[in-house]
């Protein structure tokens, strides 16, 4: 697959944006376990052009996680096209238009997913920013507000007139957030569509490489974008490229491998933030992860584990958690 000149080959496996989740640390671990192109967090376009430090932070990409997609979000089209300029200085491969987020505070106020409610405005926004740039801009958005109003078959070929270098969707509405099951569907209807030619990406639970796998055959998609599964779970990365190439399900590691990788995860975040803010900011990866999924009695040490702020202590909860179980 390529996006524009950027060939990302066959089978591709893109890591989703995600705020508070795609930090360039986590970014690298899953660069480093065969995500073939990754996403920052989201960024606010008028956070942007007014130089909020932390925003502005989010602009800070290495050449060692290339492929590498900034994307932006917003309601106006001045404040994106400006955005878009400044964010093509922090030289992305791609910048990348959020037109999915669903939560209140920003699908609320008319941006992300809130635009599907306003198609005229966010092609106006699609086609400016195309025209601002010299990268690729591609867009990412939902199936459609809701169930009554699924709209995505006849946006795809909208929004590919505005310019549009690919088009990734996650098979949900808004109104559905992330609840019940994604559906693929119209998805592959949109693949399917003869008048479309640019890439078309699918998103939205993807936790196994087999389902990876009975995605790409099923929809034709072009890529597959991994998010929510990812989250304590880099190494998901390594296994759907494994069974991609092999057809067979890469043999599980040591319970003492994945958590050297959490304990990564741990060190990069204390590193990039500070003790206590890092251990928070890692908490979801915690616990998210499938690793301790299946422990008998954990309860208590899963609660000491979501609640210190020490790299010493939550490093001896694992120890302990090694030796209880045997591991």
């Amino acid at each position: 697959m390529k996006i524009r000149d950027i060939d990302l080959g066959k089978y591709p496996i893109l890591l989703a944006p995600m705020e508070d989740v795609t930090d360039p640390a986590f970014r690298l671990m899953c660069k480093r376990f065969g995500a073939d192109m990754v996403y920052t967090e989201f960024v606010s376009s008028d956070a942007l052009i007014r130089a909020v430090n932390k925003t502005a932070q989010k602009l800070h990409i290495s050449d060692e996680e290339r492929p590498v997609v900034i994307q932006i979000y917003g309601k106006d089209t001045d404040a994106m096209v400006e955005a878009a300029r400044i964010v093509e200085e922090a030289q992305p491969d791609i910048l990348d238009i959020n037109f999915g987020c669903p939560v209140k505070r920003v699908a609320g106020k008319g941006a992300g997913a809130g635009m599907l409610q306003n198609v005229p405005k966010m092609l106006e926004i699609t086609r400016a920013v195309v025209d601002a740039v010299k990268i690729p801009v591609t867009v990412k958005t939902r199936l459609g507000w809701d169930s009554n109003q699924k709209i995505i078959v006849d946006l795809a070929e909208k929004i590919q007139d505005c310019g549009a270098a690919a088009l990734a969707i996650h098979g949900r509405t808004r109104a559905q957030m992330y609840t019940g099951e994604a559906d693929w569907t119209l998805i592959g209807e949109v693949k399917n569509n003869p008048r479309m030619h640019i890439p078309i990406i699918g998103n939205g639970d993807i936790t196994s490489a087999e389902k990876a796998k009975e995605h790409f055959d099923r929809y034709g998609v072009d890529a597959i974008m991994v998010g929510r599964g990812s989250i304590g779970r880099p190494w998901i990365f390594r296994e759907i490229k494994h069974y991609l190439e092999t057809g067979e399900t890469l043999p599980a590691e040591s319970f003492a491998w994945y958590l050297d990788i959490l304990r990564q995860q741990v060190t990069d975040s204390v590193a990039r933030l500070d003790e206590r803010r890092g251990i928070i900011h890692i908490r979801r990866h915690l616990a998210a992860t499938p690793l301790f999924k299946g422990i008998p009695n954990f309860r208590e040490n899963r609660i000491a584990m979501l609640r210190t702020e020490s790299v010493q202590d939550l490093f001896q909860i694992f120890e302990r958690i090694v030796e209880e179980h045997g591991y």
